[in-house]
């Protein structure tokens, strides 16, 4: 089964912490927690890895996390600084890990992740579930990978959805629930109702206005 451990990619924002003995340090290497907006999303301003998938650390310089999991991060990060300071442990943290879920949901949105893991049935759990007319069996994924957009459709009455490479998502993933034929038709017979409608209501009118002379 897919671990569903992300990947760190260009444009990703990292909260990096150190700990250690040395108080001094652990200042000095701390993401600033300060809000900013971008785009008009507020978040906490971190390290961006840039366009060479590198982010720029003190004492360290540019250090390449692009392509590993946050444990390797974190990990080539400690081998690093322990050239510098004494038993180095690093936290890393993704900032802006977001999912978008649209489409025949209750609650469509784009919504933040704190614990970088999240699978398909959660994120469609955020957005308040399917609504009635959601297909179940023909639910798009939509992703960014390698410079290529992906689009791959996912059956959720399927067993094996649960150790599809889909099933766990990545930072900007879009899910669009598609509505099932009884919603087309629903919608394309109240579109023919209502000119019917209006034409009843402008009669009704019409008869009451000469009743009333």
């Amino acid at each position: 089964m897919n671990n569903g451990e992300p990947t760190i990619l260009q444009n990703d924002i990292l909260s990096v912490t150190v700990n250690s003995t040395s108080p001094e340090s652990n200042v000095l290497f701390a993401s600033q927690p300060v809000n900013q907006s971008v785009n008009g999303v507020y978040e906490r301003e971190g390290y961006r890895v840039n366009e060479t998938g590198t982010i720029k650390f003190p004492v360290l310089g540019k250090v390449s996390v692009e392509g590993l999991t946050i444990s390797q991060a974190q990990n080539l990060i400690e081998s690093q600084l322990n050239k510098y300071v004494k038993n180095a442990i690093v936290n890393i943290k993704f900032l802006n890990f977001r999912v978008t879920v649209i489409g025949e949901v209750n609650h469509p949105s784009t919504f933040t992740v704190s614990n970088e893991k999240i699978n398909l049935l959660e994120a469609l759990g955020l957005a308040g579930d399917m609504t009635a007319y959601g297909k179940r069996e023909n639910v798009l994924l939509i992703r960014e990978e390698d410079g290529r957009r992906i689009m791959e459709r996912i059956n959720l009455n399927r067993q094996d959805v649960l150790s599809s490479p889909y099933f766990y998502l990545k930072q900007n993933d879009v899910i669009y629930v598609e509505p099932d034929k009884a919603k087309s038709v629903e919608v394309s017979n109240n579109n023919r109702l209502m000119p019917l409608v209006v034409a009843t209501i402008s009669a009704v009118a019409v008869l009451v206005a000469t009743v009333l002379k």
